[in-house]
């Protein structure tokens, strides 16, 4: 790890950080194989300092492709001491292959665009790609190419590259009613590490027991890739979406695009401890946290309930409600009452200025 303040330029850059932390992606990409000898091979990476990446298809696939950016210097949790460059180059991969996961595709690659201030020596430069090429690895998806250069500020984006077997794209359309809405894990991880560390209000047991779990939903979070390609063999999933934006705003988005209704039962919620710990401590209903804009990275999904059978040799999951005809998404609670679901659900626009990087 370089600990020097050195400044070098974007073709220096390029030569001695970027070519060498992602050298030998060619050989090293695994090729995407089917039964049918369809196939995906790496042709030209980073290492091959051309304008692009390369890929060669044999047979029938769907190409699948997302973009997503992350906040440099306005990410909240980055600015507090929480985060580190590492975390966010890690994060900004997540954030995009969990989109790629979403639709049921295998990632086979990433193109991240990483702009730098002035001040940001080759040292912190590098480990923003370093969190980049680690988080990469850890998905078996090399980031290919991109872009480096100067800005007024760290500015992250990328954009993930997947891969479906023809017809094996899973939509957010298509829920019907009747179908079972599943959750791969529990949610409100990453919004109670915020809320806790926003209240700047320690609690001694969350500080023992709870704080590194929660601050691992952000620091290393999971792309839930091998359970939307599961999704997708599965071939009787109906609907799919992430929950990146909040389990709220999952549910809200599955019935809006296929025009059904939503119906989510208590009893079936999961909430974890850490969760529960931090939403007594703060005097918060612990379900609007776990519906709320926390980005736990999990997926979401509908599938015909005499179907879960198919699924639970698969991948893990839990049903949480049931898809409806009626147009309403409500919360039933155990006593039987109907509700509006708890949390605020993400909107891509600050509510008031205190939640700006939020």
């Amino acid at each position: 790890m370089r600990t020097d303040p050195t400044f070098s330029d974007e073709p220096t850059r390029l030569a001695n950080v970027v070519v060498p932390l992602f050298r030998g992606q060619r050989d090293a990409f695994e090729p995407v194989s089917r039964p049918d000898r369809s196939r995906v091979e790496l042709l030209a990476g980073v290492e091959a300092q051309d304008d692009c990446a390369v890929f060669r298809f044999h047979g029938d696939h769907e190409l699948v492709a997302g973009s997503d950016y992350v906040r440099g210097p306005k990410f909240r949790l980055y600015e507090m001491g929480y985060l580190a460059e590492y975390d966010l180059g890690y994060y900004l991969v997540v954030a995009n292959l969990s989109d790629i996961a979403a639709m049921g595709a295998r990632p086979i690659g990433l193109l991240s665009v990483v702009r730098y201030p002035p001040d940001m020596t080759d040292a912190v430069f590098e480990r923003v790609l370093e969190g980049i090429r680690d988080a990469c690895a850890a998905s078996g998806c090399p980031n290919v190419g991109g872009d480096i250069g100067g800005a007024e500020r760290l500015i992250l984006s990328a954009s993930a590259l997947g891969v479906c077997p023809a017809g094996g794209v899973l939509f957010r359309a298509g829920a019907k009613p009747g179908d079972a809405i599943c959750l791969t894990a529990p949610t409100g991880f990453a919004g109670a590490a915020m809320a806790y560390l926003r209240a700047a209000d320690p609690h001694p047991v969350i500080e023992e027991r709870h704080l590194e779990t929660m601050l691992a939903y952000w620091r290393r979070p999971v792309a839930r890739v091998e359970s939307g390609v599961a999704l997708s063999a599965s071939g009787v999933v109906t609907s799919c979406q992430d929950t990146s934006d909040g389990l709220k705003a999952a549910l809200h988005g599955l019935a809006s695009a296929g025009a059904v209704g939503v119906e989510v039962h208590e009893r079936a919620l999961l909430v974890p401890g850490a969760v529960s710990a931090v939403a007594a401590h703060l005097g918060l209903d612990p379900l609007s946290v776990v519906f709320g804009d926390s980005v736990d990275f999990e997926l979401l999904f509908t599938a015909p309930e005499d179907q879960l059978g198919r699924l639970a040799d698969r991948l893990d999951f839990h049903q949480v409600g049931v898809v409806t005809e009626q147009r309403d998404v409500v919360l039933v609670r155990d006593d039987g009452t109907r509700t509006e679901l708890p949390g605020k659900a993400w909107r891509h626009a600050p509510r008031d200025p205190a939640d700006v990087g939020a």
